[in-house]
């Protein structure tokens, strides 16, 4: 497991430690999302102003990089206000207590999941359902997405589901999806080796491959 994917501590953005806004990924899908810093004023008078016209649908396009500036203004307001309320307050016009804590939520995501909103495979509003889970729990559904297509709706329905106490396995065979399903595409030399290997140990594919990807880990 990497430190990435580690247990979550579920502090809030006030708290964050790390930079808000910093770019998901440089060089090329985000390189048009804006950093703000919430311990200076003009950053912050900025950042309150595209909480404001985001919360109105107003500062810009409906892409998934705006999106993403947006929730990163929506976490830096609240560094710098102190709380959701006062973040609110300071942005002003529908900029609810709600609303910018669902976003600044989607910033907070792990970088390894937020990547995938700003390559557009994973839709932001499915990435606010996704926020609302913490640990593993929100790796596995977000992977999920991935994997099986989910529609926002399903995202929904399967984060409400663990939040009211299901597993992830039990919320996602729910909604259709067997947990842990993944298709995967080899070189014909390593698919001829798979098959192989699986029928002269009386073995699944899925075994081998499991038992390959387990070493690798270790």
């Amino acid at each position: 497991m990497t430190p990435d994917e580690g247990p979550s501590t579920e502090t809030g953005p006030a708290s964050r430690a790390s930079p808000v806004g910093e770019p998901v990924i440089r060089r090329n899908v985000t390189d048009d999302a804006a950093r703000f810093d919430p311990t200076d004023a003009e950053s912050l008078a900025e950042a309150a102003d595209v909480v404001r016209r985001f919360a109105e649908n107003t500062a810009g396009g409906t892409d998934n990089v705006y999106m993403l500036r947006g929730a990163a203004a929506c976490a830096a307001l609240v560094r710098g206000e102190g709380s959701y309320k006062a973040a609110a307050e300071r942005a002003g016009g529908e900029a609810t207590v709600s609303f910018i804590r669902k976003w600044a939520r989607v910033h907070d995501l792990p970088r390894s999941v937020r990547r995938y909103v700003a390559l557009g495979q994973i839709a932001p509003t499915a990435a606010k359902h996704i926020a609302r889970l913490s640990g593993e729990a929100r790796f596995l559904l977000a992977w999920a997405v991935l994997d099986h297509e989910l529609t926002v709706r399903e995202v929904r329905t399967a984060a409400s589901a663990v939040n009211d106490g299901a597993t992830v396995e039990a919320a996602l065979a729910d909604v259709g999806v067997e947990l842990g399903r993944i298709e995967l595409s080899l070189p014909p030399d390593l698919y001829r080796r798979l098959r192989r290997t699986a029928a002269l140990s009386d073995r699944d594919p899925d075994d081998v491959v499991a038992e390959a990807v387990s070493a690798y880990f270790e």
